[in-house]
């Protein structure tokens, strides 16, 4: 099936109040008309997702700009934002499409059940191709956390998509391929006054967009303010099944603790960065032959393509438990502490957490 005909397959399926898996560049989303209550909760539904979660609805880009650009987006915009300050233009104009959130004060037409029951909405434009055409034909929002069930390692391919909801053979998948930034965007609150709030760190960072715009972005939250809740703010999220343990000695020590047999009898996954000392590797493949030593780039963007996809894949292997290195400090390297803490947080085959070592 051609690319147009999936897409014209997705737009009859979201019309209908269905649920379509729909490609965009951070990870796939469970997408669904965010006008159609129905459609609604059956997104949280499917993904055992609580009522008070917030949804983040995705909208298209002009298909042409005119010369006023603002305003264009502000026709786009209407129907689900209430207010628009003139900074979230600007943030727009540098970052959208792409992967970047913003939290507007919602529109009354907006149900409550996209945003969680808050007064505030989440909105962003992805950059994906088949996503964009696939919203232009819709000529509304669609309502699309991430595809797959809530609290769980999120998908950054169609097969990802299809593996989580391995039950669901009527769940239309949208493959538009590997997802290129693999995390999910950053998220910024711009429903108050004074500097853009992050939120949630992703794959555009504070640093980058000062750099663009000139616009200063508060990390800390504000004293006495209420934050909006917003997708993946819960300390458990992101998480295997199989424990997960980050790591901040450096190699050596752990090769101590290995010799000294805390794991030695186990059946581990150990990340280890692809810089590390070959004669400490050699020596660790030795030592943990029950083990599977997997080397990852020390580098942010290529660490966080394949974050996701690692995750899955060594939640599939039957390991114990799951050892990767703390995240190096640097802005750079935010989100992917940020996935990786809540991730271990939520990590195991029960509720139960597993705090890092």
């Amino acid at each position: 099936m051609s690319d147009s005909e999936s897409v014209t397959k997705a737009l009859s399926a979201l019309h209908a109040g269905k649920l379509v898996a729909i490609p965009t560049e951070t990870v796939y989303g469970l997408g669904a008309d965010a006008s159609n209550p129905l459609a609604i909760q059956a997104i949280y539904q499917l993904k055992g997702r609580p009522a008070n979660h917030p949804l983040i609805v995705h909208v298209q880009a002009p298909l042409e700009y005119s010369q006023d650009k603002a305003h264009d987006w502000l026709a786009i915009l209407s129907p689900w934002a209430r207010h628009i300050p003139e900074s979230a233009f600007v943030l727009i104009e540098h970052f959208w499409p792409g992967p970047l959130t913003l939290v507007f004060q919602k529109s009354r037409l907006v149900l409550d059940a996209v945003t969680g029951g808050q007064d505030t909405i989440a909105i962003r434009s992805p950059s994906h191709p088949l996503a964009q055409e696939l919203l232009r034909g819709f000529r509304g929002g669609i309502a699309a956390p991430s595809a797959n069930r809530f609290g769980k390692v999120s998908p950054s391919s169609a097969a990802h998509v299809r593996s989580e909801f391995i039950d669901q053979d009527d769940l239309l998948i949208l493959d538009g391929g590997d997802c290129q930034f693999g995390i999910e965007s950053t998220i910024l609150d711009v429903s108050g006054d004074g500097e853009p709030r992050l939120l949630r760190p992703g794959s555009i960072s504070p640093k980058q967009i000062k750099e663009a715009t000139g616009i200063n972005v508060s990390i800390d939250p504000i004293k006495d303010q209420k934050i909006p809740r917003v997708s993946g703010s819960l300390k458990a999220h992101y998480a295997p099944n199989t424990p997960l343990h980050l790591y901040k000695q450096g190699l050596s020590d752990f090769l101590q603790s290995i010799k000294q047999g805390r794991i030695l009898d186990q059946s581990i996954a150990l990340v280890v960065w692809e810089d590390k000392n070959l004669h400490d590797l050699a020596q660790l493949k030795e030592l943990t032959k029950k083990s599977k030593l997997i080397q990852v780039p020390k580098e942010p963007i290529a660490f966080a393509h394949g974050l996701y996809r690692l995750l899955r894949l060594l939640d599939q292997s039957q390991y114990q438990t799951i050892y990767i290195p703390s995240p190096p400090s640097g802005e750079g390297w935010d989100a992917i502490r940020d996935r990786l803490q809540r991730a271990s947080f939520g990590s195991g085959p029960s509720s139960i957490n597993h705090p890092s070592s």
